[in-house]
């Protein structure tokens, strides 16, 4: 056959040291800007501070475009580590996955509470910059080493002088330009995410030193008297507040039995009538795409002011309050800390903890409640700001069901539908099974969660004739529960009679499943692509795998973690190795389907919307003939040796693909 590459043992290629970052840099940190491998450098900074080692964090933007970073912490231990025989800040600057932060046993780590988790931060700094200078201040001597060349190139650790009693660490850094497509740290981030460590640090002064071309230094400084209160306060200007600012913390204590000791969370509540931008941090880490912990505060609001609304018999009859009526209006900054955070991808802009949920909910709940119950007339400036968002949301919902209901359409007899009429809410599940659908049924949210349980495999429709197409039981009876009628790619559909703001589709995490999946994208792309335009179409991904952790002394019970293919379970087993679990403590168990998990279980991975996953599905413009190509080689009937064709040369690739 011509045209194979050649294709041995030596085509095998081995990344070494921190050529994985040089090669892959997207899969590290952000490209658009050296922002965050500095960041890295800042949070190491913050973390001695968190610890109560540093009060000082001083940042310097240079003229030359490199950026340097200096604390008074401890300082990077210079000298061998016991195993590796390698000074301990070389380690620091040019090993992946090591570092001070990953041993936590009984508060023993470096770091009981750390925003850097993954073990690579200032490795990668290193590896995408040009040259990095390190200076440590620590038992009386005064330590230097310079990196060059990505990290390829160690420089002998020197001895500059004595220190007397001071310590700390100073990076600087030159990042390379050829890694981002801006080559210098935008200013206005850089100062967003200094003051956010200044608001989350009490007592420590955090500075900005400008450089400035034939003149001082342009200064800047940020201190918070009132802590996460007067940066709220800071964020609304000039908008007025409903009802006073609510600010308080709770951390697990030594007896705590569901938490480790110090896990919790400090905020700053206020609800404004105008939106005002809320903030959230882990362990001091910005999380600007939120996550578990915001979806915990959330909750956690929610059940105290609703509590407080039965309490006083605010509510009108016929009103049913939800989460959005009370949140939507409010704002908050959120700091919280968590033992062993999990975040979404390295540059940690979400937090997937599950236990977060709990965590943060299970903290201001029960606080705030008493603050609303002692501040009455501010609680009911809330609950009556929150009754008028859900009268409007009814309204709104009612005229929104006129119109669905002047055609006549008598839904399937197998749809579980929800109580909900808010479009933005309401959630349809398409489930593989029956069996898998009894389970969703039960661990649904009946208010906004509609379960449509599908019999065997749908109809490859990618070449139905659109006269045909409802035909098919399976396919009429996902029209039928949608409310939309099926339309060719360009066309302008009817959209009004819409029943679910989001369309899931939730099949098991095998091949059928796969198939599944493919079957049913081809229906929507085909006869419902405004669907997909519109981003109404997700698909779930259920987790493979469950992991069953002992607990661990008395600070941490217990855990069941989730893992979504064999990369994570590896992932799962490494950190908890690293934990000082044994392997053979750990039991692994392997889901077969979606049925096999209880209603608990397939809530908590796949429903839930505070801790499932769930992928939108979209379609690039610029992608969009490679997409019909695709789906008519994979779909069309006459395609059988292209499609063969296709696996032969591709069939290798596809895992990675997908």
């Amino acid at each position: 056959m011509t045209g194979k590459q050649h294709y041995d043992e030596s085509s095998f290629r081995v990344l070494k040291g921190l050529e994985p970052v040089r090669e892959r840099p997207g899969m590290y940190t952000r490209t658009d800007s050296p922002a965050h491998i500095i960041q890295e450098v800042i949070d190491n900074a913050a973390d001695e501070a968190l610890g109560g080692f540093a009060k000082k964090i001083h940042v310097t933007l240079h003229l030359d475009g490199s950026i340097s970073v200096a604390d008074d912490g401890r300082g990077i231990p210079v000298g061998l580590h016991p195993d590796e025989r390698v000074p301990v800040v070389v380690l620091a600057f040019t090993r992946l996955h090591a570092g001070g932060k990953f041993d936590k046993r009984d508060g023993n780590g470096a770091y009981a509470f750390s925003g850097g988790l993954h073990g690579v931060g200032v490795a990668v700094t290193n590896a995408l910059s040009t040259r990095v200078e390190v200076e440590v201040r620590r038992e009386g001597k005064i330590h230097r080493i310079e990196f060059s060349d990505g990290g390829e190139k160690v420089g002998a650790i020197t001895v500059a002088g004595d220190c007397g009693r001071q310590s700390g660490t100073r990076v600087r850094v030159w990042p390379d330009a050829k890694y981002f497509e801006a080559p210098r740290v935008p200013q206005g981030e850089l100062e967003r995410l200094l003051r956010s460590k200044a608001v989350l640090l009490p007592g420590v002064s955090v500075r900005l030193d400008i450089e400035q071309a034939g003149g001082a230094a342009l200064t800047k400084t940020w201190t918070y008297p009132e802590g996460l209160a007067g940066y709220l306060r800071e964020q609304a200007g000039d908008i007025e507040a409903v009802a006073p600012l609510y600010t308080g913390e709770k951390y697990a204590g030594k007896d705590d039995p569901a938490y480790a000791p110090g896990e919790g969370a400090a905020w700053a509540l206020a609800w404004f009538e105008h939106t005002v931008p809320s903030e959230s941090f882990v362990n001091l880490i910005p999380t600007v795409a939120g996550g578990t912990h915001e979806s915990g505060l959330r909750a956690g609001v929610f059940d105290a002011v609703k509590s407080f609304i039965e309490h006083h018999a605010l509510l009108p009859r016929g009103v049913k309050l939800q989460q959005e009526d009370v949140c939507g209006r409010m704002s908050f900054v959120l700091s919280a800390r968590l033992l062993d955070p999990q975040f979404q991808g390295q540059v940690k802009e979400k937090l997937n903890s599950r236990e977060a949920v709990k965590l943060v909910s299970s903290m201001i709940r029960d606080p705030f409640e008493i603050w609303l119950n002692n501040h009455v007339e501010a609680g009911r400036a809330i609950a009556e700001l929150s009754i008028r968002q859900a009268l409007a949301r009814q309204k709104s919902a009612q005229k929104v069901e006129k119109r669905k209901t002047s055609g006549v359409a008598v839904l399937p007899g197998k749809l579980s539908d929800c109580e909900s009429e808010d479009l933005a809410d309401n959630e349809l599940f398409l489930v593989e099974g029956d069996s898998a659908g009894g389970s969703a049924k039960m661990a649904r949210n009946k208010e906004t969660q509609a379960i449509l349980p599908l019999r065997g495999k749908v109809q490859n429709s990618w070449e139905i004739d659109p006269d045909r197409l409802l035909a098919n039981a399976e396919i009429h009876d996902i029209a039928v529960a949608l409310g939309v009628d099926a339309h060719a790619a360009g066309s302008t559909p009817d959209l009004s009679g819409l029943r679910y703001g989001k369309v899931v589709i939730m099949s098991d995490a095998d091949v059928d499943g796969a198939h599944i999946q493919t079957l049913l994208l081809t229906l929507f792309f085909r006869h419902f692509p405004e669907l997909i335009a519109r981003g109404h179409i997700h698909v779930a991904q259920p987790p493979l795998y469950r992991v069953d952790v002992p607990a661990q002394g008395k600070k941490r019970p217990a855990r069941r973690l989730y893992a979504l293919d064999d990369g994570e379970l590896a992932a799962i087993r490494d950190r908890l190795e690293k934990e000082g679990f044994k392997p053979d403590a750990i039991e692994v168990g392997r889901f077969k389907g979606l049925g096999e998990m209880n209603p608990d279980q397939l809530r908590e991975t796949t429903m839930d919307p505070a801790t499932r996953r769930v992928l939108p599905v979209e379609v690039r413009a610029d992608a969009l003939d490679d997409t019909l190509k695709m789906f008519t080689l994979l779909m069309g009937k006459g395609e059988a040796s292209g499609r063969r064709a296709w696996m032969e040369a591709k069939g290798d690739s596809v895992e990675a693909d997908v």
